[in-house]
């Protein structure tokens, strides 16, 4: 069973939906989000990404940041560019990226089903990332970005969301990256009571993207409820924004590696030894892997296959069998000495939808040594790996399309 519930969102009125709708905030650096917001003054990353107002800040502990956030909130609430749902209500939330289409309701998720493990997570959070979105969401007295989970899809529940989307949509518009985005309002409680009973017939929800989200969600609760003790503990912190997408529509594509040097060796020393420990082919023409066990590498201005040899995959943990295992324990900590790369500064990741072009620039101009290059996770192996209590390897996974923020809000009271 999964307690998911309506609410009335502070969200954009139709005319300023597009200027106010922006990239979730953990997928542009400063710099990036500071030039694409220059212009729009209504752009939600004034409110989620608000050090770009702040620009002599000294880091996340800095309380002007999260002063100035809430500010900006709350100038979007005075003009009217925001405004509350008159009741409880979900929202159906469909994106279209080329022949791609995942359509998923928009609800909140239950802090406690999250603490205790129902809601199944697949990733560790960095403690610097998760207290950042603990001050944001505490200062500003709301979360703003959607945790996106998923399920295993249910007819019930699809053939729900086409009723809801033969009718008219509240928002339907295509944002900068060619992505189309369409939100239709269910309130109706006849239908909210629909969605809720079906919800409840799902027996486990995964957090695909937003573990930091959903983790800051509930420490903004526990301290909340620190703050007041004796106090009856049944204000909105006890839940969390989220979208539920169920896992065939979705699509994850490959998150991949950049290190900034050889841990001392030189190129042809590091080829070496390599070779002793995978099968290595220079030329590796397609750069991207089309299969599992399988890397490119970008090296000196080269690119080369990386094969996995048979001794590898010898193990039954399905943590152990993933790609990002296999790099890490066979050459990221042996070889180039990344022991933790949750929190080695000398690796980056890179998401796939910047391609294999973005992996040669950093190496070739931004700093860095080497890339690597992996094939994705399967969502069955991330649900395999969530259901046995344990986590991947940090960045296993990036999904594509990305869900805006900006376009729900879910107040604290």
């Amino acid at each position: 069973m999964s307690l998911v519930l309506p609410f009335r969102a502070l969200r954009p009125v139709r005319s300023h939906v597009r200027a106010v709708a922006a990239p979730p905030y953990d997928v542009l650096s400063a710099a990036e989000a500071r030039l694409l917001a220059a212009a729009n003054p209504l752009s939600f990353l004034h409110v989620e990404k608000s050090e770009i107002d702040v620009p002599d800040a000294t880091g996340v502990e800095d309380r002007r940041i999260y002063e100035r956030a809430r500010a900006n909130l709350d100038e979007l609430v005075r003009r009217e560019i925001l405004r509350r749902e008159a009741g409880p209500a979900f929202y159906l939330y469909r994106l279209r990226m080329g022949g791609h289409v995942q359509c998923g309701i928009v609800a909140c998720a239950s802090v406690a089903e999250y603490e205790s493990g129902l809601i199944r997570r697949h990733e560790l959070t960095r403690p610097d990332k998760e207290r950042e979105r603990m001050y944001n969401i505490d200062a500003v007295g709301a979360q703003t970005g959607l945790v996106f989970l998923t399920y295993r899809g249910r007819e019930a529940i699809d053939r729900l969301s086409e009723r809801i989307a033969a009718g008219e949509p509240e928002y339907d518009f295509t944002a900068a990256d060619g992505v189309a985005h369409t939100v239709w309002v269910v309130s109706d409680p006849a239908r909210v009571k629909e969605v809720a009973d079906e919800f409840s017939r799902v027996d486990a929800l995964y957090i695909a993207d937003g573990h930091h989200r959903a983790a800051a969600a509930a420490g903004v609760a526990r301290l909340r409820r620190q703050r007041d003790p004796g106090g009856a503990d049944t204000g909105t912190q006890r839940f969390f924004l989220a979208a539920l997408f169920p896992q065939d529509q979705l699509r994850i594509m490959d998150y991949n590696r950049v290190v900034r040097d050889l841990n001392g060796l030189s190129p042809q020393a590091f080829l070496r030894l390599l070779r002793e420990r995978f099968p290595v082919t220079a030329g590796f023409a397609e750069r991207s892997p089309g299969r599992a066990h399988e890397f490119g590498m970008y090296l000196d201005g080269s690119w080369y296959r990386l094969g996995v040899s048979p001794e590898m995959l010898t193990s039954d943990d399905p943590i152990a069998r993933l790609d990002v295992s296999l790099l890490q324990e066979n050459l990221l900590g042996p070889i180039l000495g990344i022991g933790d790369p949750r929190t080695d500064g000398r690796i980056e990741f890179v998401g796939g939808i910047r391609g294999m072009a973005e992996l040669e620039r950093l190496v070739d101009r931004g700093g860095f040594a080497v890339a690597f290059s992996l094939y994705p996770p399967t969502l069955e192996q991330m649900m395999t790996v969530a259901d046995a209590g344990k986590v991947m390897p940090p960045k296993s996974t990036w999904f594509e399309p990305k869900l805006l923020s900006g376009l729900f809000v879910h107040l604290l009271e």
